[in-house]
């Protein structure tokens, strides 16, 4: 049964990259301050609620290691961690700024890590 979790965990984790490469997808945050920078932990928040939206699957669990600031072509890499520990890396780059309001698109790769021994 192991090989079947694993699989089926590797189905979602491709859904979820696949489901972001074909529908495109991308957010937008008010930072609602003067300094332009989303914080990594709403960064994550909103990475794992776009994902959802664009794959109609339950919101990943997502990690962002740093801010983002607000300058078009920032980019940082989050990473989308499945239950059984494999995980996909999911690129985020700031589009525009308008005032508080960063955009940004998300990009999840294409293959997935497997979960560490």
């Amino acid at each position: 049964m192991p090989i079947a979790r694993s699989t089926t965990v590797t189905w979602s984790l491709s859904v979820v990259a696949s489901g972001a490469l074909l529908v495109g997808c991308s957010g937008s945050v008010s930072v609602g301050n003067s300094e332009s920078k989303l914080s990594s932990d709403k960064l994550a928040t909103t990475v794992s609620e776009k994902l959802a939206a664009t794959t109609n699957q339950p919101k990943p669990d997502i990690t962002c290691p740093e801010d983002l600031a607000g300058k078009v072509g920032t980019t940082t890499r989050c990473t989308l961690t499945a239950k059984d520990g494999s995980t996909l890396g999911v690129s985020v780059k700031v589009t525009s700024v308008d005032g508080d309001q960063i955009n940004f698109d998300i990009k999840a790769d294409d293959t997935a890590s497997p979960a560490p021994n």
